[in-house]
């Protein structure tokens, strides 16, 4: 499976326009936005409906700049935008897991809650993990003056669910860079975005 990945637009229709036509050159299977595709929900619905000409689906969470309810009225007006903030989607034998929202909290009650349903959904298939926050200490949290940064409930989902592929974002000084936790690789791949092949 080929995904396109992105993360972090805030709002920037020319950039959004360069993703959509390095996705309708890359021919993925599949779009994924690991959050704030705007500043504060601000033209949520134009620059989301600027994605139905490359006729993929695009899974997508709110980062800390949407509202999760914003977002999802959003994808319910498109026929292709799915909000999977705390859902999971299946394609085949591959299951995609949304948890967005946060900024800099250090854990989250809520997500370690939903560890043993992810756990058992995931049995058997390849588990895609798209957050908005970094897991916590990796190269993907580690800002300079202010050590780490991400997110304890995340890497503890990672340890005991053991996903193929956690994608996120949030912390734009750590686009483009990628890590291995556990037997986990995480990545952000930026505003520009990146192909993955799985």
């Amino acid at each position: 499976m080929k995904l396109f990945a992105f993360t972090d637009t805030h709002g920037n229709k020319k950039v959004i326009s360069l993703i959509i036509k390095r996705i309708q050159i890359s021919n993925p299977d599949i779009v994924i936005c690991a959050g704030d595709l705007t500043n504060f929900s601000v033209g949520l619905q134009k620059l989301l409906n600027m994605f139905e000409k490359t006729n993929l689906p695009l899974l997508i969470i709110p980062g800390n700049h949407e509202t999760n309810s914003s977002l999802t009225k959003a994808c319910r007006k498109t026929k292709f935008a799915i909000n999977i903030h705390k859902k999971i989607y299946q394609i085949n034998n591959y299951l995609f897991f949304g948890y967005g929202l946060g900024g800099f909290g250090r854990k989250n009650i809520e997500l370690e809650k939903l560890i043993p349903k992810i756990k058992k959904a995931a049995e058997r298939k390849i588990l895609i993990l798209v957050t908005h926050q970094p897991p916590y200490k990796t190269n993907l949290d580690y800002l300079k003056n202010l050590s780490h940064q991400g997110n304890k409930s995340i890497k503890k989902l990672i340890k005991e669910v053991k996903p193929k592929l956690n994608i996120c974002g949030h912390l734009h000084e750590n686009e483009n860079k990628k890590d291995k936790l556990y037997s986990t690789f995480i990545m952000n791949p930026g505003k520009d975005g990146k192909l993955i092949e799985i």
